[in-house]
């Protein structure tokens, strides 16, 4: 599997450059231990778990790493991850593995990363600038084909007419308004579907997204379908139905898992679900980040893939294991 690729070659590389400086002065593969900064947009959400379990995943085979795993407690605190970042340019970590939650605010730390030589591997959501000059690698989901996969699929349940409703997640956060341009763009081939866009952001809690969303189906009470682009959004959306009887009544689309997520399509609530592999996401950043510094040639961009789950397809055992991945193994649940 590509997942596992990077390791064979990390140890073939990195064990022939230790005949050079490190050989002179006697140092072994455990003492260079190399240390991975793995930054997330957050901490809460399932997904960010995820990404940390794949971190540590690739921490536990390469056997000679350490995973350095901080982020800022809100997606929305642009500041705290600017300075997460900065901090780490102190020379303390080998590499930067980041999941920018502005594509613009962050450019500057990555920078400044790449100028101080500490390679950046951005993961989850696109970065303004160039890959391979700016930063290393991106390893992501097809954000966008995602969207689509959710657009076709509202479009199909909704039987091709009626007026959808957009409920969009955060300014400035690349993966979702790629998600979001992917429903738009798939929802166009509907002739008869009608979009309701009025630009309202969810904010990056279920609170936060709940409270939008009431307020969206106070103005907005005759629509046959909504999106929501990500976990948080996603669930308080769901709330917002379940207090109005609406659940399973209104078709709906959402990005990204949890388990009450999951309970939801099983029950019906939901028509489907757009899930991507944050485990992968985790453990190909700090893999690529590691192959790196082992001088290795590692891709530009690196696809991790994004399936629609459904009620009739959940319990296959690709798709369930992207609903409900087993974080045990690496992290207290």
């Amino acid at each position: 599997m590509q997942r596992y690729f990077l390791t064979i070659c990390f140890i073939a590389t990195f064990c022939g450059a230790c005949t050079g400086e490190n050989a002179d002065k006697g140092v072994t593969l455990e003492e260079s231990r190399l240390r991975i900064a793995v930054v997330p947009k957050g901490t809460t959400h399932d997904f960010w778990k995820a990404i940390h379990a794949g971190a540590l995943q690739a921490e536990e085979e390469l056997g000679n790493i350490t995973v350095v795993y901080r982020g800022p407690e809100r997606e929305d605190d642009r500041d705290q991850q600017v300075s997460l970042v900065q901090n780490l340019l102190t020379g303390s970590v080998d590499a930067i593995v980041l999941a920018p939650l502005d594509e613009n605010a962050l450019l500057p730390s990555v920078r400044l990363a790449t100028q101080s030589g500490i390679p950046v591997i951005i993961i989850d959501s696109g970065l303004a600038g160039e890959v391979g000059q700016d930063y290393i690698s991106y390893v992501a989901t097809d954000n966008y084909e995602g969207g689509r996969l959710a657009g076709r699929h509202m479009g199909e349940v909704v039987d091709g007419e009626g007026q959808v409703l957009l409920l969009r997640h955060a300014e400035g956060s690349e993966s979702t308004m790629r998600r979001e341009e992917g429903v738009i763009e798939a929802l166009a081939e509907f002739p008869n579907i009608e979009l309701i866009d009025p630009k309202r952001y969810s904010g990056v809690t279920t609170a936060t997204a709940q409270i939008a969303a009431e307020n969206l189906l106070t103005t907005y009470d005759k629509v046959d379908g909504i999106f929501c682009a990500n976990e948080s959004c996603t669930f308080g959306l769901l709330l917002a139905l379940r207090s109005r009887g609406l659940a399973g009544k209104i078709r709906f689309v959402g990005f990204d898992t949890n388990s009450e997520l999951v309970d939801a399509l099983g029950e019906g609530e939901l028509d489907g679900l757009v899930v991507q592999d944050p485990m992968a996401m985790g453990y190909l950043g700090v893999k690529t980040a590691v192959a790196h510094l082992a001088s290795e040639s590692v891709e530009l961009r690196q696809n991790t893939g994004v399936r629609l789950a459904t009620r009739e397809n959940m319990h296959e055992s690709d798709i369930a294991q992207l609903l409900a991945p087993d974080l045990s193994r690496y992290l207290e649940q």
